[in-house]
């Protein structure tokens, strides 16, 4: 007998308030509108209906046409690696964690300090990745400072497809980008509507608050709608900043903000897969800075996640990571418990792993102890299941007369299933207090390094894909690859 007792779950809204956020967000797009400025998405809204303000660009989005979009979106999505095999599927509670995307620094061990990565460190962050077990995703998750910016997107994409084979969580930074790391993911995947069958990449898709719509990411959410990628809408409403300083004044504007992507993209190109996701904060008034490891930010988080499974979407949220400047007990503090509430919460993409100094700088060695976090938060959602009936009866009658279970069949049956054990990075034994976890993480990166084989792409897709990034780089004055290949 087998029974699942319980899936532990957190949530932190009454379904009542829940739709009336999502009530009040459609009210604040029918009446105070979003600034879209970006004309092609313009245009789309005015073909169908929708009032568009010439003098500031604010459209006005009716009750109809969001409930229309909330229709056509799909409920799931499913992401393939590298090699086509189904590895992320993005419905109900499920949970994926991955490193966040795109920071600017990594934290030097040797060094004991920030400085900004190049080509080499993004290379060891997917061999690092590849490594770990609770990490299913990587990510873009290094600008590298020794090529070009006008390349810099396509570049990460162009190493985390060479080096890594898990699906990845990208983004562009320029509208020219996206272009050439679509025609990536197609040498890929082997043609567009391979692509569309099986992606293997998740687009981050920003809107910028308070209530607006860029041009650059119009164009990107529209540009993955076209080809079948999935975005990811990362609104970041900035509590007592840019949005209401009530938690639920900004899960309004967090609404809001989210709807209008969704029903931009959905008019352009309906059943466009779409991932309900964000990164917003509360404002620090004593520092006046942005603390991802807050509280109230992962209340935010957690509650905007339940608003993505009231409209029945696929959620994303940036948890897991550190304000923490080094790798120190706020680093394992505000990464623990963000993760433990992210997996709770069951957000099914998790950003973050391996990140620092408020959503901008990334570590190695974070990074790996946060795969043993997310091992031990993989534990928890599994909660407690009934193996057997009668559950101890016979087996404590029976202890009377053995004296333990230490070496009973029952034991050797359930432990491994019952238990997590986690690496040795984490101290459980009795003689240890010789290193500190940074230095055994560190080691542990040593390790992954020298041991982890390459996952080489086949002869003429990696040709392929080097001749798009030489060109790519050539059009910014750079006449080379910045790559060692006998790294």
């Amino acid at each position: 007998m087998k029974t699942q007792i319980l899936r532990p779950k957190l949530k932190l809204l009454s379904e009542k308030l829940a739709s009336s956020i999502v009530d009040e967000a459609t009210q604040v797009l029918e009446k105070v509108g979003v600034r879209i400025e970006n004309a092609q998405a313009r245009g789309i809204l005015r073909d169908h209906g929708q009032k568009v303000r010439k003098s500031d660009h604010r459209a006005f989005f009716s009750r109809s046409v969001v409930e229309g979009a909330l229709r056509t979106v799909p409920k799931s999505i499913t992401i393939y690696d590298r090699d086509g095999e189904a590895k992320l599927f993005l419905e109900k509670d499920n949970v994926y964690f991955n490193p966040g995307s795109a920071a600017l620094k990594i934290l030097d061990y040797e060094k004991g300090s920030m400085r900004e990565p190049v080509t080499r460190d993004f290379l060891n962050l997917c061999r690092v990745v590849e490594g770990l077990s609770h990490i299913q995703a990587q990510s873009t998750a290094l600008i590298c400072a020794d090529v070009p910016k006008g390349a810099a997107d396509s570049y990460r994409l162009y190493l985390a497809l060479k080096h890594c084979r898990k699906p990845v969580v990208t983004g562009t930074f320029a509208k020219e980008s996206f272009g050439v790391m679509k025609n990536m993911l197609v040498v890929v995947r082997g043609s567009e509507e391979e692509l569309r069958n099986k992606p293997l990449a998740i687009f981050d898709v920003c809107p910028s608050p308070p209530l607006k719509w860029s041009d650059l990411t119009c164009q990107a959410l529209l540009d993955c709608g076209r080809y079948g990628v999935p975005a990811e809408l990362v609104a970041m409403p900035l509590a007592g900043g840019n949005a209401p300083v009530t938690l639920t004044g900004t899960l309004v504007q967090h609404t809001a903000e989210n709807l209008a992507g969704i029903v931009i993209s959905q008019l352009a190109h309906p059943g466009a897969p779409i991932i309900y996701g964000g990164s917003p904060a509360i404002l620090d008034m004593s520092q006046g800075t942005t603390p991802m490891g807050a509280m109230e930010t992962w209340l935010i988080d957690c509650a905007y996640t339940q608003i993505g499974k009231f409209l029945g979407l696929p959620t994303h949220a940036y948890m897991g990571l550190s304000d923490a400047k080094l790798g120190d007990y706020q680093a394992g503090l505000e990464s623990g418990m963000g993760t433990l509430l992210a997996s709770l919460a069951g957000v099914n993409v998790v950003s973050g792993a391996g990140m620092l100094n408020f959503e901008s700088a990334q570590s190695l060695e974070k990074l790996v102890l946060d795969n043993e976090i997310c091992g031990s938060a993989y534990r928890l959602v599994q909660g407690i299941t009934q193996r057997e009936t009668p559950m101890a009866l016979d087996l404590l009658a029976e202890l009377c007369e053995r004296g333990d279970f230490l070496s009973h069949p029952h034991t050797l049956k359930w432990f491994r299933k019952e238990f997590h054990f986690p690496s040795r990075l984490l101290d459980r034994g009795t003689a240890g207090g010789k290193s500190s976890a940074w230095e055994r993480a560190h080691q542990r990166v040593s390790d992954l390094l020298t041991t982890r084989q390459e996952c080489p792409l086949p002869e003429g897709v990696e040709k392929e894909l080097t001749d798009l990034m030489t060109r790519e780089l050539q059009k910014f004055g750079m006449d080379y690859l910045p790559i060692n290949e006998n790294y």
